[in-house]
Protein backbone atom coordinates (compact mmCIF):
# COMPACT_ATOMS: atom_id res chain seq x y z
CA UNK A 1 0.00 0.00 0.00
CA UNK A 2 3.14 2.64 0.77
CA UNK A 3 4.12 1.54 -2.49
CA UNK A 4 0.79 2.76 -4.58
CA UNK A 5 0.91 5.95 -2.06
CA UNK A 6 4.34 6.58 -3.08
CA UNK A 7 3.19 5.96 -7.00
CA UNK A 8 0.09 7.86 -7.14
CA UNK A 9 1.75 11.40 -5.42
CA UNK A 10 4.44 10.34 -8.28
CA UNK A 11 1.78 11.17 -10.85
CA UNK A 12 0.20 13.62 -8.64
CA UNK A 13 3.41 15.69 -8.70
CA UNK A 14 4.23 14.99 -12.50
CA UNK A 15 1.15 14.88 -14.53
CA UNK A 16 -2.51 17.00 -14.56
CA UNK A 17 -4.01 13.28 -13.73
CA UNK A 18 -6.18 14.04 -11.24
CA UNK A 19 -5.49 12.46 -7.73
CA UNK A 20 -8.21 14.59 -5.53
CA UNK A 21 -10.50 13.96 -2.96
CA UNK A 22 -10.29 10.98 -0.60
CA UNK A 23 -7.52 9.90 -2.72
CA UNK A 24 -5.22 12.56 -2.49
CA UNK A 25 -6.29 12.55 1.55
CA UNK A 26 -5.14 8.96 1.93
CA UNK A 27 -1.96 9.57 -0.39
CA UNK A 28 -0.94 12.32 1.72
CA UNK A 29 2.17 14.39 1.60
CA UNK A 30 5.27 15.06 3.16
CA UNK A 31 8.96 15.95 1.99
CA UNK A 32 9.73 12.39 3.27
CA UNK A 33 6.79 11.05 0.85
CA UNK A 34 7.80 13.07 -2.37
CA UNK A 35 11.31 11.91 -1.44
CA UNK A 36 10.02 7.89 -1.81
CA UNK A 37 7.98 8.91 -4.74
CA UNK A 38 10.98 9.40 -6.39
CA UNK A 39 11.73 5.86 -7.00
CA UNK A 40 8.46 5.68 -9.53
CA UNK A 41 9.43 8.57 -11.65
CA UNK A 42 9.95 6.00 -14.25
CA UNK A 43 6.86 4.53 -13.72
CA UNK A 44 5.07 7.67 -14.02
CA UNK A 45 6.54 7.17 -17.99
CA UNK A 46 5.17 4.37 -18.00
CA UNK A 47 1.88 5.75 -17.48
CA UNK A 48 2.38 8.92 -20.06
CA UNK A 49 3.79 6.64 -22.62
CA UNK A 50 1.69 4.13 -22.49
CA UNK A 51 -1.10 6.80 -23.31
CA UNK A 52 0.96 8.47 -26.14
CA UNK A 53 1.67 5.32 -27.40
CA UNK A 54 -1.80 4.16 -27.55
CA UNK A 55 -3.36 7.50 -28.62
CA UNK A 56 -0.86 7.43 -31.57
CA UNK A 57 -1.44 3.66 -32.62
CA UNK A 58 -5.41 4.66 -32.83
CA UNK A 59 -4.46 7.70 -34.61
CA UNK A 60 -2.43 6.14 -37.14
CA UNK A 61 -5.05 3.01 -37.93
CA UNK A 62 -8.10 5.89 -37.81
CA UNK A 63 -6.00 8.71 -40.35
CA UNK A 64 -5.99 8.32 -43.96
CA UNK A 65 -3.31 6.53 -45.48
CA UNK A 66 -0.98 9.12 -46.70
CA UNK A 67 2.52 10.08 -45.84
CA UNK A 68 1.58 12.81 -43.92
CA UNK A 69 -0.31 10.33 -41.42
CA UNK A 70 2.07 9.99 -39.33
CA UNK A 71 3.62 13.19 -38.86
CA UNK A 72 0.23 14.39 -37.72
CA UNK A 73 0.05 11.33 -35.59
CA UNK A 74 3.78 12.55 -34.01
CA UNK A 75 2.70 15.85 -33.83
CA UNK A 76 -0.58 15.03 -31.95
CA UNK A 77 0.90 12.59 -29.79
CA UNK A 78 3.11 15.13 -28.49
CA UNK A 79 0.77 17.86 -28.03
CA UNK A 80 -1.09 14.94 -25.64
CA UNK A 81 2.04 14.42 -23.82
CA UNK A 82 2.58 17.93 -23.11
CA UNK A 83 -1.26 18.55 -22.00
CA UNK A 84 -0.92 14.82 -19.60
CA UNK A 85 2.03 16.47 -18.06
CA UNK A 86 1.14 20.50 -17.99
CA UNK A 87 4.42 21.23 -19.91
CA UNK A 88 6.21 20.46 -16.87
CA UNK A 89 9.49 18.65 -18.35
CA UNK A 90 9.43 21.29 -21.29
CA UNK A 91 8.96 24.39 -19.00
CA UNK A 92 12.42 23.50 -17.59
CA UNK A 93 13.66 23.26 -20.54
CA UNK A 94 13.12 26.94 -21.16
CA UNK A 95 13.93 27.96 -18.16
CA UNK A 96 17.81 26.53 -17.76
CA UNK A 97 17.82 27.34 -21.69
CA UNK A 98 16.79 31.05 -20.70
CA UNK A 99 19.32 31.14 -17.62
CA UNK A 100 22.78 29.18 -19.45
CA UNK A 101 22.52 31.38 -22.56
CA UNK A 102 21.16 34.79 -20.77
CA UNK A 103 24.17 35.30 -18.40
CA UNK A 104 27.63 33.49 -17.90
CA UNK A 105 27.74 33.94 -14.08
CA UNK A 106 26.06 31.19 -12.39
CA UNK A 107 24.09 33.83 -9.27
CA UNK A 108 22.65 35.47 -12.43
CA UNK A 109 21.56 32.53 -14.60
CA UNK A 110 19.62 31.00 -11.66
CA UNK A 111 18.34 34.14 -10.72
CA UNK A 112 16.89 34.06 -14.68
CA UNK A 113 15.49 30.61 -14.20
CA UNK A 114 13.16 31.30 -10.88
CA UNK A 115 12.24 34.14 -13.61
CA UNK A 116 8.63 32.74 -14.62
CA UNK A 117 8.70 34.66 -18.11
CA UNK A 118 9.72 32.82 -21.22
CA UNK A 119 12.98 34.52 -23.22
CA UNK A 120 14.66 34.55 -26.19
CA UNK A 121 16.85 31.29 -25.77
CA UNK A 122 14.09 29.91 -24.01
CA UNK A 123 11.22 30.17 -26.42
CA UNK A 124 14.22 28.72 -29.51
CA UNK A 125 15.26 26.04 -26.99
CA UNK A 126 11.23 25.13 -26.69
CA UNK A 127 10.99 25.31 -30.23
CA UNK A 128 13.46 23.51 -31.48
CA UNK A 129 12.81 20.66 -29.01
CA UNK A 130 9.11 20.39 -29.92
CA UNK A 131 10.39 20.48 -33.82
CA UNK A 132 12.74 17.77 -33.28
CA UNK A 133 10.37 15.32 -31.56
CA UNK A 134 7.87 15.71 -34.03
CA UNK A 135 10.44 15.19 -36.36
CA UNK A 136 11.78 12.08 -35.78
CA UNK A 137 8.48 10.54 -34.19
CA UNK A 138 7.69 11.16 -37.83
CA UNK A 139 10.55 9.53 -39.17
CA UNK A 140 10.31 6.45 -37.12
CA UNK A 141 6.88 6.40 -37.93
CA UNK A 142 7.45 6.23 -41.28
CA UNK A 143 9.60 3.22 -41.33
CA UNK A 144 6.73 1.28 -38.87
CA UNK A 145 4.17 2.56 -37.28
CA UNK A 146 4.32 0.10 -34.42
CA UNK A 147 7.66 1.04 -33.72
CA UNK A 148 7.23 4.53 -33.55
CA UNK A 149 4.55 3.61 -30.90
CA UNK A 150 6.78 1.33 -28.89
CA UNK A 151 9.77 3.94 -28.89
CA UNK A 152 7.49 6.37 -27.73
CA UNK A 153 6.33 4.29 -24.94
CA UNK A 154 10.41 3.27 -23.85
CA UNK A 155 11.58 7.25 -24.04
CA UNK A 156 8.95 8.19 -21.37
CA UNK A 157 10.58 5.68 -19.46
CA UNK A 158 14.04 5.76 -19.84
CA UNK A 159 14.39 9.69 -20.03
CA UNK A 160 12.95 9.71 -16.69
CA UNK A 161 15.02 7.08 -14.83
CA UNK A 162 18.48 8.79 -15.88
CA UNK A 163 17.94 12.47 -14.10
CA UNK A 164 17.81 10.34 -10.61
CA UNK A 165 21.34 9.53 -11.50
CA UNK A 166 21.89 13.13 -11.39
CA UNK A 167 19.87 13.72 -7.67
CA UNK A 168 21.92 11.08 -6.36
CA UNK A 169 25.30 12.45 -7.79
CA UNK A 170 24.70 15.97 -7.53
CA UNK A 171 23.65 18.67 -4.71
CA UNK A 172 20.84 20.62 -5.29
CA UNK A 173 21.39 24.32 -5.65
CA UNK A 174 19.01 27.83 -6.29
CA UNK A 175 16.27 28.65 -3.96
CA UNK A 176 15.87 25.73 -1.38
CA UNK A 177 13.26 27.48 0.45
CA UNK A 178 11.29 28.18 -2.70
CA UNK A 179 12.04 24.86 -5.06
CA UNK A 180 9.59 22.04 -5.06
CA UNK A 181 12.41 19.76 -6.01
CA UNK A 182 14.08 20.79 -2.99
CA UNK A 183 13.18 17.24 -1.04
CA UNK A 184 14.23 15.26 -4.23
CA UNK A 185 17.43 16.30 -3.07
CA UNK A 186 17.55 15.09 0.43
CA UNK A 187 19.09 11.27 0.87
CA UNK A 188 17.41 9.51 -2.54
CA UNK A 189 17.53 5.99 -1.14
CA UNK A 190 19.48 2.70 -2.84
CA UNK A 191 15.79 1.12 -1.99
CA UNK A 192 14.08 3.70 -4.40
CA UNK A 193 17.14 3.82 -7.00
CA UNK A 194 16.96 0.43 -7.16
CA UNK A 195 12.52 0.42 -7.12
CA UNK A 196 13.67 3.00 -10.56
CA UNK A 197 15.66 0.75 -12.47
CA UNK A 198 13.21 -1.87 -11.62
CA UNK A 199 10.61 0.08 -13.46
CA UNK A 200 13.09 0.39 -16.50
CA UNK A 201 14.40 -3.44 -16.51
CA UNK A 202 10.70 -3.87 -16.52
CA UNK A 203 9.98 -2.10 -19.20
CA UNK A 204 12.99 -3.31 -21.18
CA UNK A 205 11.78 -6.16 -20.95
CA UNK A 206 8.06 -5.70 -22.39
CA UNK A 207 9.55 -3.64 -24.97
CA UNK A 208 12.22 -6.06 -26.41
CA UNK A 209 9.62 -8.43 -26.43
CA UNK A 210 7.43 -6.71 -28.53
CA UNK A 211 9.93 -6.01 -31.25
CA UNK A 212 12.52 -8.30 -31.86
CA UNK A 213 15.27 -7.86 -33.68
CA UNK A 214 15.60 -4.05 -33.53
CA UNK A 215 18.99 -2.66 -32.05
CA UNK A 216 17.39 -0.87 -28.41
CA UNK A 217 20.55 -0.46 -27.37
CA UNK A 218 21.73 2.39 -29.60
CA UNK A 219 19.11 4.45 -28.32
CA UNK A 220 19.73 3.71 -24.38
CA UNK A 221 23.04 4.43 -25.27
CA UNK A 222 22.97 7.74 -26.87
CA UNK A 223 20.07 8.88 -23.96
CA UNK A 224 22.65 7.81 -20.97
CA UNK A 225 25.46 10.39 -23.49
CA UNK A 226 22.77 12.84 -23.36
CA UNK A 227 22.38 12.71 -19.61
CA UNK A 228 26.28 12.91 -19.33
CA UNK A 229 26.81 15.65 -21.85
CA UNK A 230 23.74 17.65 -19.23
CA UNK A 231 25.21 16.64 -15.70
CA UNK A 232 28.38 18.31 -17.42
CA UNK A 233 27.03 21.02 -18.31
CA UNK A 234 25.05 22.00 -15.04
CA UNK A 235 28.17 20.83 -12.86
CA UNK A 236 30.50 23.43 -15.21
CA UNK A 237 27.49 26.43 -14.70
CA UNK A 238 26.02 25.89 -11.96
CA UNK A 239 27.72 23.14 -9.44
CA UNK A 240 24.28 21.09 -9.10
CA UNK A 241 20.99 20.42 -10.31
CA UNK A 242 18.02 22.63 -10.04
CA UNK A 243 14.21 21.24 -10.62
CA UNK A 244 14.10 22.99 -14.27
CA UNK A 245 17.91 21.21 -14.96
CA UNK A 246 15.92 17.72 -14.13
CA UNK A 247 13.63 19.02 -16.70
CA UNK A 248 15.47 19.81 -19.46
CA UNK A 249 17.51 16.75 -19.06
CA UNK A 250 14.32 14.55 -19.55
CA UNK A 251 13.36 16.24 -22.15
CA UNK A 252 17.09 15.90 -24.05
CA UNK A 253 17.48 12.85 -22.90
CA UNK A 254 14.26 11.90 -24.78
CA UNK A 255 15.11 13.30 -28.28
CA UNK A 256 18.14 11.36 -27.69
CA UNK A 257 16.55 8.33 -27.85
CA UNK A 258 14.47 8.80 -30.90
CA UNK A 259 17.74 10.48 -32.58
CA UNK A 260 19.34 6.82 -31.44
CA UNK A 261 16.89 4.55 -32.50
CA UNK A 262 16.21 6.59 -35.98
CA UNK A 263 20.19 6.45 -36.30
CA UNK A 264 20.21 2.35 -36.23
CA UNK A 265 17.74 2.38 -38.92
Amino acid sequence: MNLLRHYLLAVQFFTRIPVTGRLAHWVGFSPALLRASAAHFPGVGVLVGAVVACFTLVLLHALPASPFAVLVAAALGTGLSVLITGGFHEDGLADVADGLGGSSERARALEIMKDSRVGAFGAMALVLALLSKVALLALLGSVDGGLMAVALFAAHVCSRTWPLLLIRCMPHVGDAAGSKSKPLADQISNVSLLVALAWFVATAALVLWLTEGVAWWAPVLASLLALLWMGRLLWRRLQGFTGDGLGATQQVCELAFYLGLAVTL
